[in-house]
């Protein structure tokens, strides 16, 4: 009797361990299905944008090869926007080893690159999984200054640039408190504004410009003027 009850115990543990082995490859599998899925979705979101972003730099903004790069973007982002709103509706936030190295970047861009709607939709999400340690402050904030343009409202921390058809030149959208952007930006760990810019957009941050920009932004929108 001893012996039977051993022989079924020794049964029970290869068949949990086997279980459990199970379980792991299964959760190994998806976290490199999801790892392959967000790779895909970085390709097809920012290569386009690249190439536009190349056609700009020779031809110009208005060039008719930066219109037909556009079609293409605006058609890739659609599907993985799809995707993505899938990805996050599905798991919420995936941590780094589930998403892989690139993939936080890569769900933010999407969300980045969608309507206010989405961006606003998933904002709770995103403040949640900064303060899980999942995601970097610089991918919320960024959100936040392109929800803030999207309204018409000033932004915080500096991060949304704007093309100005009348100069044909691009400048930052108009800053709250241009005099206290780069202590707002420390308290999150951010570079300066004018490193950021400079790096990000080869742009000069000028203060006293910022500050002559904010004022006229806000008179105008004192006197309804939409033209922002």
């Amino acid at each position: 009797m001893k012996y039977t009850v051993l022989f079924s115990l020794l049964i029970t543990m290869s068949c949990s361990n086997r279980t459990k082995s199970k379980e792991i490859s299964t959760s190994s599998k998806n976290q490199q299905n999801l790892i392959a899925v967000l790779d895909t979705i970085w390709a097809a979101e920012q290569h386009p944008i690249r190439s536009r972003d190349s056609i700009i730099a020779l031809y110009g903004v208005d060039h008719d090869l930066v219109k037909e790069q556009q079609l293409i973007i605006d058609k890739n982002h659609i599907i993985n926007e799809k995707k993505v709103k899938g990805i996050l509706d599905t798991y919420g936030w995936p941590t780094k080893e589930m998403s892989g190295e690139r993939g936080n970047w890569t769900l933010c861009n999407v969300i980045q690159h969608s309507d206010n709607e989405v961006r606003i939709q998933y904002l709770p999400m995103m403040s949640q999984a900064v303060k899980d340690k999942k995601l970097e402050p610089r991918f919320l904030v960024r959100a936040e200054d392109r929800i803030a343009t999207e309204r018409g409202d000033l932004q915080i921390y500096g991060g949304q640039m704007k093309y100005y058809p009348e100069t044909k030149s691009f400048n930052l959208w108009p800053v709250y408190d241009p005099e206290n952007i780069d202590k707002r930006r420390t308290e999150i760990g951010l570079d300066s504004i004018a490193v950021f810019l400079k790096n990000r957009f080869d742009f000069e941050w000028n203060l006293e410009e910022q500050i002559k920009r904010t004022k006229e932004f806000e008179l105008a929108k004192q006197n309804g003027n939409k033209q922002l």
